[in-house]
């Protein structure tokens, strides 16, 4: 039922940029299709512990790259990985996960994504391992397979990291690889944002959005739009104004819009059913 498939690296479908890396994987496995060599992969990583900013950011930003057909390639790991999974799936559009596991169900981690790891297989996307099925997640075994994240990328998005990150350890192998690096810049005062405002000073392109990755790849946006929503009525309009420049819990809501608490929660309830706004998390909202 699980249908895992192996590859060779001498075999032909091998996908081709993983290849050119010293230390490639003899035998991958994976399920769902592999990396095509007329796509365009971009590779996303972050913290496990991502602030609203981060997950809006995220969300947004691969959004907008999947929407001009990149495909997302990322490691399935609680946080802004999943995030940048999840968007994909929702737009239907291909994603590609890297595990430190086997590609067993059982193994799968974290088992949370179980559902998230089928839906990106029926939306045409892949999962991959150089583990045989049955590996659980070791350790080391993440810290390996950053390596083939960023080997099957153009370029890596580091959005939010901690100084000693995981995410950071991919930055070092898009380095080292001689791929492009890109970073979400932070507050100073944030730990999350220690790690892409220092990869920023050593030279990663500073990212505000997706143009700004685009651009150092030289892929015209042909279907880079932006789809701009009004209210349907006045508490609607409030809303949007009040989540215009960043993401709110439902209480700052409240106080921005000066609605009635059961007015704002309705009226979100609504938004987000008609996908204007987003549920972070927590009953923090953000524009859809």
């Amino acid at each position: 039922m699980e249908d895992i498939k192996e590859i060779k690296i001498e075999e032909k479908q091998y996908p081709k940029l993983l290849k050119e890396i010293p230390d490639a994987p003899k035998i991958l496995y994976y399920r769902g299709i592999l990396p095509q060599e007329n796509e365009s992969c971009i590779g996303v990583v972050g913290t496990r512990r991502p602030s609203d900013y981060g997950q809006q950011a995220t969300l947004q930003i691969t959004g907008d790259l999947a929407d001009v057909g990149l495909v997302i390639v990322s490691g399935m790991a609680p946080g802004i990985d999943t995030f940048a999974h999840k968007i994909c799936v929702e737009k239907g559009a291909r994603t590609i996960a890297v595990l430190g596991t086997g590609l067993d169900e059982k193994s799968i981690y974290p088992q949370s994504n179980l559902a998230l790891s089928r839906k990106i297989i029926e939306t045409g996307g892949c999962l991959i391992s150089e583990f045989k099925p049955g590996t659980p997640g070791y350790p080391n075994n993440f810290r390996q397979r950053n390596r083939i994240v960023s080997a099957l990328s153009l370029g890596v998005v580091v959005v939010e990291a901690k100084e000693k990150s995981g995410s950071l350890i991919t930055a070092r192998y898009a380095k080292l690889q001689h791929k492009k690096l890109f970073a979400v810049p932070g507050s100073i005062y944030t730990l999350n944002s220690k790690g892409p405002n220092k990869l920023i000073k050593e030279g990663a392109t500073l990212v505000e959005s997706a143009k700004d990755i685009l651009d150092v790849l030289e892929i015209e946006p042909q279907k880079f739009t932006k789809q701009i929503f009004a209210g349907e009525n006045a508490e609607e309009s409030l809303v949007l104004q009040a989540l215009k420049e960043e993401a709110l819990h439902i209480d700052h809501i409240i106080k921005k819009t000066k609605l009635s608490p059961s007015s704002a929660a309705t009226t979100l309830a609504l938004m987000e059913i008609s996908g204007k706004v987003r549920n972070l998390g927590g009953n923090t909202y953000s524009l859809n």
